[in-house]
């Protein structure tokens, strides 16, 4: 018997071309990881599925399906980080990657360097490992947010109505806070709710009017950093950092295509969840600073 350890990490690599997808196995593996190679969409579709990776790697042009395709399919059925890997280097390409599912978009020639660092970046985002640590805690129960009759700053607007559901007391606001933290049930659950969304940070749960949205892992972390935020604007530097598992305010560069890529998954979300740019329900730009939740409600907005 082997006195090394299994790495507990998987990656799925799917990559038509053999050079590439050594290079790629090798940067993998000096991080840590257990690889699962795949040269077509079908087979890289079928790996996912099969493998439950903590990351997967697509190139765009693959035989069978193409990348596009392939991050469709997988989105169906998995929250793996998706890196695009590509040669296309138009924005228009960039934005197509991201709109199908991806979280990242890299194109080639890549320096191994770079990649590795985007893994760690991923690495450092806690969300889905901390989530792993409930997944065999049972389905989510329905719940309805009511006023805590010992807590006169309680508000019932934010209310999430679900006949027969139990009733769960909202958590006490701060004077101008327009987003709620709510401890749920047996404390596994954390939901920050505004107006009619909510969002559980434990089990990665997203519900619009009681109606459960499927968001990819970086569109659910962009959506929690906003909730967290409240009212405070975060630029998409900010956010960019908040993708790299870094604080905010850190001295770190953040490029154009960063940015770029930030604006596709914003538009990602807010179609995800039926928001509008020009009449935002959730979500408002600032123009020339960054992206806010928008006030707790219309009356709000109209004598703020």
């Amino acid at each position: 018997m082997s006195g090394f350890a299994v790495p507990s990490k998987t990656a799925v690599i799917v990559e038509d071309d053999p050079d590439v997808r050594d290079l790629l196995d090798e940067v993998f593996c000096a991080a840590g990881f257990r690889t699962v190679l795949a040269t077509t969409g079908f087979e890289g579709v079928a790996a996912v599925q099969e493998h439950d990776p903590v990351i997967t790697t697509l190139d765009v042009n693959l035989p069978g399906i193409d990348g596009f395709e392939a991050v469709r399919r997988i989105r169906k059925t998995s929250d793996t980080y998706i890196i695009m890997l590509s040669a296309l280097a138009e924005e228009s390409d960039i934005v197509l990657g991201l709109s199908s599912g991806a979280d990242d978009y890299v194109t080639k020639p890549f320096r191994p360097r770079e990649l590795r660092a985007r893994i760690e970046a991923f690495m450092r985002r806690p969300r889905r490992l901390e989530r792993d640590a409930f997944a065999d805690s049972g389905p989510i129960t329905p719940i309805r947010l009511v006023p805590d009759p010992e807590n006169s700053d309680a508000e019932d607007s934010a209310a999430h109505e679900v006949p027969g559901a139990p009733e769960v007391a909202v958590a006490a606001r701060n004077p101008g806070a327009d987003a709620a933290i709510v401890a749920i049930g047996d404390g596994n659950a954390e939901w920050i709710s505004h107006r009619d969304l909510s969002l559980d940070l434990a089990t990665h749960t997203v519900l619009v009017a009681q109606r459960e949205v499927e968001l990819t892992p970086t569109e659910f972390d962009l959506l929690a950093t906003l909730l967290e935020s409240k009212r405070r604007v975060r630029s998409k530097s900010d956010l960019a950092l908040v993708l790299r598992g870094e604080a905010f305010g850190s001295s770190y560069y953040v490029g154009e295509p960063d940015k770029r890529a930030i604006e596709a998954h914003i538009a990602n979300l807010r179609r995800k969840l039926g928001d509008s740019s020009s009449e935002p329900n959730y979500i408002e730009t600032v123009r020339g600073v960054g992206y806010r939740l928008t006030p707790q409600s219309d009356a709000i907005a109209a004598f703020g």
